[in-house]
């Protein structure tokens, strides 16, 4: 089975290690919750390892948040990457760690290449080793500095964080020129850099084969882990395959580039980090540009009419102030495209993925995966409305 939807389905080579990964992992596997102490330990000999001398972890304790990987905070007692330190520092560290299934199946050593290439250009979490084959823990993981801030503000704490988050209009005012102007920096890093992303494909102008194998790997997904057809699926795809457009500059994509997925400081307004890259891909930046539109982040503004667009502001606001930084451009005809794939994906990461790593008990969420599966029915709304006005 696993062959035969390889083949139909083909994707980049590290995706499609990943994905071969979680088809021979599901047989006959669930996953357990690993005790504190034995992540304290695995992680304590792997970064021993990697350093080339005993460190100690302090204060471990979980990190809630996260519907698709166990996260674990510390304080590292070392000498320095070389342990030619003078004296012994304590650094605050976060361990991220694969579950046995997730929503968003993903490679940790693409996201440590990424994190690595993005520092400097916006802000991000610091990475210091990946675990990228589990040879010290339970799961696929990497290591990388805390970061500090809030992920929603006070005022609008109730809410799963970035499904409809209210940032208030004085927020709001300082977050949307970082928010933006961030997207921008992201997308115009020069294809000179991605050398240093050796796991990731890079793409070529005028080509759209790497669109073709983002598609691919949602309907691959969606066929290895739906539970039950839905046939909307077959035509979206179809029409994705036949419309994919040429890409007219490479860019570097987060892939969930929206409200909730980066941190700030409530105080100043000032965004300290950028989270969750598992997604990122080396591709069109149109796809960020519309995933940062989905409904699910959207809420209405304080005049009850106003749609706000990840808490941000409307469509129109954003793209036109993402042209006035970036000077790349906003097509609408790539925005209709990767509006369509969008919703196709998030659709297949509810409906499918979330669904599937609740059944066989594959992670801590369960929960929280099953309401996502539920709103899956609201995504595959969304899709076949947008798609219909599309080709109709």
């Amino acid at each position: 089975m696993i062959d035969a939807i390889r083949e139909r389905f083909p994707v980049e080579r590290e995706i499609d290690n990943i994905l071969t990964r979680k088809m021979h992992r599901r047989a006959g596997l669930s996953f357990q919750l690993p005790s504190l102490d034995d992540l304290v330990t695995a992680t304590t000999a792997m970064i021993s390892a990697r350093v080339g001398y005993p460190v100690t972890l302090e204060r471990a304790r979980w990190l809630s948040g996260g519907a698709s990987k166990l996260q674990v905070a510390f304080d590292l007692r070392w000498r320095g990457v070389d342990g030619a330190a003078d004296a012994v520092t304590l650094t605050p560290m976060v361990m991220r760690m694969e579950t046995a299934a997730s929503v968003t199946e993903s490679s940790r050593r693409r996201e440590f290449e990424v994190l690595q290439l993005v520092d400097g250009i916006i802000p991000a979490p610091k990475t210091y080793w990946v675990d990228s084959d589990a040879e010290f823990l339970p799961y696929p993981g990497l290591i990388y500095g805390f970061a500090s801030g809030v992920a929603k503000p006070s005022a609008d704490a109730g809410k799963v964080t970035g499904l409809g988050q209210n940032y208030g209009p004085e927020l709001r005012a300082k977050l949307v020129p970082q928010f933006m102007g961030m997207l921008a920096a992201l997308h115009q890093i020069p294809s000179s850099q991605f050398s240093a992303l050796p796991s990731f494909e890079v793409p070529q102008i005028g080509s759209n084969e790497s669109i073709v194998k983002q598609v691919n790997t949602a309907r691959r997904i969606w066929e290895e882990d739906r539970l039950e057809e839905e046939p909307v699926m077959e035509l979206v795809y179809r029409w994705l395959i036949s419309n994919a457009p040429p890409l007219d500059h490479v860019s570097l994509v987060h892939g969930d580039y929206r409200s909730g997925n980066f941190l700030f400081d409530e105080e100043s307004g000032a965004i300290t980090a950028w989270l969750d890259w598992e997604g990122a891909v080396l591709g069109d930046r149109h796809q960020d540009l519309t995933y940062v539109t989905m409904p699910i982040f959207r809420h209405i503004a304080e005049d009850g009419q106003t749609v706000l667009m990840s808490g941000m502001g409307t469509a129109e606001e954003l793209f036109d102030r993402y042209k006035t930084v970036s000077h790349l451009g906003v097509d609408p005809e790539r925005l209709r495209y990767f509006g369509i794939f969008n919703r196709y994906l998030v659709a297949v990461l509810l409906l499918a993925a979330s669904a599937r790593a609740a059944q066989v008990a594959g992670t801590h969420q369960d929960v929280l995966l099953n309401h996502l599966a539920g709103l899956g029915y609201i995504a595959l709304d969304d899709l076949l409305e947008n798609f219909r006005r599309i080709v109709e």
